[in-house]
């Protein structure tokens, strides 16, 4: 039976649960606790009475490989309706093989379409000193997963930071929180409509 919950005028069906699987950018490190991007998505939500659970289920250092492993265990202990793959920086600071990342996405997806939820795919840039080759293969990476497996993508994660020095930590890997915000209004368009 479909259940509709009205706020604000918007009619929202029976409450979601979101997971964010993804690396240091989305695991607040260097932050304090509840300033990063995941965080005030969570406070939007709930400012919005929009019955969404969150599950930031990210963890620093983390590889397409590694998140890859965790997330049969954390479909089967939350059931999401919708997964926010934020992944592939390390793999690609780290010049791991470009086809072994996509590989890695799609069976991502493909996971979780078996356990019905939607995903949301966040695209992301190298600095260009790791060759133009590489660079634009990587990039070019997550246009190709998102077009052929059919899920919606966020042209560029960094989109509005990854060029302003300032909003970044000392190890310029890092975000400070000051630019958590712009993270989320980057997400926030291609996000909302998974949640209705």
């Amino acid at each position: 039976m479909f259940i509709s919950l009205w706020w604000y005028g918007t009619a929202y069906s029976a409450p979601k649960t979101v997971i964010v699987l993804g690396d240091s950018l989305s695991a607040e490190y260097g932050l304090a606790r509840g300033s990063g991007w995941v965080a005030l998505l969570e406070q939007r939500l709930q400012q919005q009475k929009m019955p969404v659970t969150m599950i930031n289920a990210s963890i620093s250092g983390d590889t397409t490989s590694g998140a890859l492993t965790r997330l049969p265990a954390l479909l089967d202990k939350y059931h999401p309706t919708t997964v926010v793959v934020e992944l592939g920086g390390n793999d690609g600071l780290r010049g791991l093989s470009l086809s072994a990342s996509e590989t890695n996405f799609r069976a991502i997806i493909s996971t979780c379409r078996q356990a019905k939820a939607n995903v949301l795919l966040l695209g992301m840039q190298i600095p260009p000193n790791y060759g133009l080759h590489y660079t634009q293969q990587f990039s070019a990476m997550y246009v190709n997963v998102a077009k052929s497996a059919k899920v919606p993508l966020v042209p560029f994660f960094l989109d509005g930071v990854a060029d302003k020095a300032e909003l970044f930590q000392p190890d310029q890997i890092h975000l400070i929180a000051a630019a958590h915000p712009r993270l989320l209004n980057n997400v926030w368009p291609y996000l909302l409509p998974l949640l209705k």
